[in-house]
């Protein structure tokens, strides 16, 4: 069997709240004033009460809105597909299926928070939101999102991204937005650290602070991030809910679910909806966040309190992190270049819930042209780090002859990251 798809009337109607199921509590987010647990009014200058009660929330499921469920319904549900060809070509006894968000208008996993976001803002009476994307999907899925609610979409994009991505630009300029590269001379945080570094490359924590700061000062403006917070994984797990109920059709259930991982929101929607099962002591699923091996933070960084931002001005988080002082390489992978992690998927990886590995760029690119000359999809750099770790579990397999089914997350195509294949393809791209 190809292809299994759900019919449209299928579509999960609430999100899944791990919070409710979490063997122990997160750390509280502390205010980087005082250093005490945040009191969630200061958060109403950057969010509205909705997702603010969501981030908060320990109810185990929560309604989806009928106006989001509408505008899901574009490209949702998304295929689950085996990768027949792929496992041919490996000699593998592994079933491989993933899911693939790519079908998305913006070609991403990204708008199903995105819709939900823009959302809650405008039912709050917001007129305009700000934020920042590394390799664009992030942006581009907001200013999806943001012409249906007439939203006004401010951008700030990771310079080299910038530079390396423009069709991103002109897509996100196509939905309404306006795109700028970070950092900018726009905002006081953009504008020192390019006196101290005129060619500074930008990353996603510059552009952080880029875009809270010019939230704060404006009363019609809200912030808006496309990862890491607890809401952001809480709409992504559409996708893993999509998944078991499309696994179960065929009377499957994953022994390894992989998905790349930069914030976090990649990996938690598909694994989350998995770990219920976990939790309960009823399911020995392997769960492997594929990560960067130039941006470590699972595999290498300190499990501790830092800031999402370089200037300091997001509440502070216990997560894996880097140091929110880390500039990472130039990778193509631009979406995965992020100093910290999901506090949700930090403490999962602190308590042994889940595995993380990370990759080399070159490896990456070799799997993807891999599945792209098999499955026929060619993926985005982010998600080619799924990729090449299912052929690893997939190869696994073959030396064992465990016949195990492999579920990985295809976040997003790579149709506008050619010029990252065409450095591959030509030798060109290095480590």
């Amino acid at each position: 069997m190809k292809k299994i798809l759900l019919e449209d009337h299928e579509i999960p109607k609430q999100w899944y709240n791990v919070l409710a199921d979490l063997p122990s509590p997160l750390e509280p987010p502390l205010d980087p004033e005082t250093k005490e647990p945040m009191n969630p009014e200061k958060l109403k200058a950057l969010f509205p009460e909705a997702l603010i009660e969501q981030e908060m929330s320990t109810e185990r499921w929560i309604d989806i809105p009928p106006e989001v469920l509408d505008i899901y319904s574009i490209w949702r549900p998304t295929p689950l597909i085996r990768a027949v060809k792929l496992e041919e070509y490996l000699d593998t006894p592994a079933k491989i299926f993933y899911k693939f968000e790519g079908i998305s208008p913006p070609g991403s996993h990204k708008p199903n928070t995105a819709v939900a976001q823009a959302y809650y803002n405008a039912k709050e009476g917001i007129k305009r939101l700000t934020t920042e994307t590394g390799a664009g999907q992030w942006g581009s899925s907001l200013s999806f999102a943001g012409q249906y609610f007439g939203l006004e979409i401010m951008v700030y994009m990771v310079k080299v991204s910038y530079e390396q991505k423009p069709y991103r630009r002109i897509l996100m300029e196509t939905w309404g937005g306006k795109v700028v590269p970070s950092p900018s001379p726009y905002t006081n945080i953009g504008k020192k650290i390019l006196e101290e570094d005129p060619d500074n490359p930008g990353s996603l924590g510059i552009a952080i602070s880029e875009a809270i700061e010019d939230a704060l000062s404006r009363e019609d403006t809200h912030y808006s991030l496309g990862s890491v917070l607890n809401h952001v994984l809480l709409h992504q797990t559409i996708i893993g809910l999509e998944a078991k109920k499309q696994l179960a059709k065929i009377k499957h259930y994953p022994d390894v679910v992989i998905a790349s991982a930069g914030g976090g929101s990649n990996f938690g929607g598909l694994a989350l909806p998995f770990l219920i099962e976990t939790f309960n002591g009823d399911s020995c699923t392997k769960f492997i966040a594929v990560e960067p091996a130039s941006c470590p933070t699972l595999t290498q960084g300190k499990y501790e309190y830092d800031y999402g931002d370089v200037a300091g001005l997001t509440p502070l988080l216990k997560m894996h992190t880097l140091g929110h002082d880390f500039i990472p390489p130039s990778i193509h992978a631009g979406g995965l270049r992020y100093h910290g992690m999901s506090p949700i998927i930090s403490k999962l990886k602190e308590e042994g819930f889940i595995d993380a590995v990370a990759v080399p760029q070159t490896a990456i690119f070799k799997a993807a042209v891999d599945f792209a000359r098999t499955e026929g999809i060619v993926p985005a750099p982010e998600s080619a780090h799924a990729v090449k770790v299912a052929i690893d579990e997939a190869l696994k397999c073959r030396e064992t002859g465990e016949p195990k089914v492999i579920l990985f997350n295809l976040s997003g195509h790579g149709l506008l990251d050619l010029s990252a294949y065409q450095q591959y393809l030509e030798g060109k791209l290095k480590d």
